[in-house]
């Protein structure tokens, strides 16, 4: 595999656990005990905090990535081994 498919593959996985991160640990002010902002929505973030965010996705962005290489390189599971239809067989 190329270092450049590599980055891209990477960067793929850190953007999917962004989704996967984002929602764990944010508190909204009434839950955190200070008063809201007027027009603040109820339901908006209190302190939060993008660098430990970031540093917590890209440890689950990073031991993602090392499976993914891991399979690629032992191919544990491939395309024959999802295909449940057997769509993979040869027509002739």
């Amino acid at each position: 595999m190329q270092i450049t498919s590599m980055i891209a593959i990477y960067f793929l996985i850190w953007v999917f656990c962004v989704f996967l991160v984002l929602p764990f640990g944010v508190r909204t002010a009434d839950e955190a005990g200070v008063a809201r902002i007027p027009g603040q929505a109820e339901s908006a973030p209190h302190g939060f905090r993008p660098g430990r965010t970031a540093m917590r996705v890209t440890l689950l962005a990073t031991a993602l990535f090392g499976l993914f290489l891991l399979n690629y390189h032992f191919g544990w599971v491939t395309a024959e081994t999802l295909d449940f239809v057997g769509g993979t067989k040869p027509v002739g």
